[in-house]
């Protein structure tokens, strides 16, 4: 293989500059040119792109967001927009796709090269970390550690004036970011798609522990059933007449910042190995990290199955809960 494409697709994600870095460097290494597409599949459709070079990934890896810039696009949701973007990269003999991105681009990326026979690998960002065939995902680290320092900064104010503050972060669809984020930063309690949770008995909780005699913190992921955080303390408002409460939502925030190291080893070590994947003639997989090494799985199964929420991680929370006070 000596033409080797790579977008970010989907919503940006800390690590994904360490992602271009490594595909880019593995690729020249290898003696294959590296052609980095810009703002996703639109950018494929639209002929936007540049071969890179060394010089390109210099000093890019501790930086935030994709200097590739990331959108989605309409066009590539149609047959001919998906003709068009193909016929680009075949007029330069791109012989293989790199996809940074979510399920959603994976979706993308798994139609195309069924469509038009080209060798496509995925390579897990999203802060969501709801990918399955990985245990983390680029971005996530970085997201959670975001969370947990502003979070912290939270519970001063809460604990200085007893007060119940609920703090909504991202996962609309999955709640890693809560869940994770209520255990590293000590929350009373989290709320997330994954479980079900009935108003009255969650109102009456939140009353037992609190008395109005301390701070408290609630994690709330966006996706939750009962709302919002705004929605929520709405709903919650009959309840809780006696407590003086505060909503925070931490929202895009989020995403940016510089890569944690944890984030920048594994977008590295994703990136060389989703550039080994197509030179080895694979295709239609997904490269992930699964206990603590590198893994491999059918692209088919990153789009069609999700991530679940380990049983243990909902089993620890509950044990460190403050029941009474």
């Amino acid at each position: 293989m000596k033409k080797i494409a790579f977008i970010t697709s989907g919503g940006d994600a800390p690590g994904m500059n360490a992602a271009i870095r490594s595909i880019v460097k593995t690729c020249l290494f290898h003696n294959c040119e590296p052609y980095g597409f810009y703002n996703g599949f639109q950018g494929m459709v639209e002929n936007e792109f540049r071969r890179f070079n060394y010089k390109d990934v210099n000093n890019i890896i501790f930086q935030g967001g994709t200097i590739l810039s990331s959108s989605r696009s309409d066009d590539f949701r149609t047959f001919e927009g998906r003709e068009k973007a193909y016929n680009n990269l075949k007029a330069i003999g791109i012989e293989g796709l790199i996809v940074i991105g979510g399920d959603g681009s994976f979706k993308g990326a798994s139609v195309f090269s069924d469509e038009f026979n080209i060798p496509v690998v995925g390579v897990p960002g999203t802060i969501d970390n709801d990918i399955f065939g990985t245990d983390y995902s680029i971005g996530f680290d970085t997201a959670l550690n975001t969370v947990v320092e502003n979070v912290d900064k939270l519970r001063d104010t809460a604990n200085s004036h007893h007060r119940m503050f609920f703090v909504e972060v991202m996962g609309r669809h999955s709640g890693y970011i809560a869940l994770h984020a209520a255990i590293a930063s000590g929350a009373e309690m989290v709320l997330i798609p994954e479980r079900e949770v009935e108003l009255e008995a969650f109102a009456n909780s939140l009353c037992r522990m609190n008395k109005g005699e301390r701070g408290s913190i609630f994690i709330v992921a966006e996706g939750d059933e009962l709302g919002g955080v705004e929605e929520l303390t709405n709903k919650l408002a009959p309840y809780l007449k006696a407590f003086d409460v505060r909503t925070t939502v931490l929202g895009h925030i989020q995403r940016g910042g510089r890569p944690s190291a944890f984030d920048r080893i594994l977008a590295t070590r994703l990136g060389s190995a989703s550039v080994e994947s197509l030179i080895n003639k694979e295709n239609k997989l997904m490269v992930g990290f699964s206990n603590n090494t590198l893994s491999k799985v059918k692209l088919e199964d990153a789009v069609g199955r999700k991530h679940k929420i380990a049983r243990e991680d909902m089993e620890i929370l509950e044990k460190l809960l403050t029941l009474s006070y």
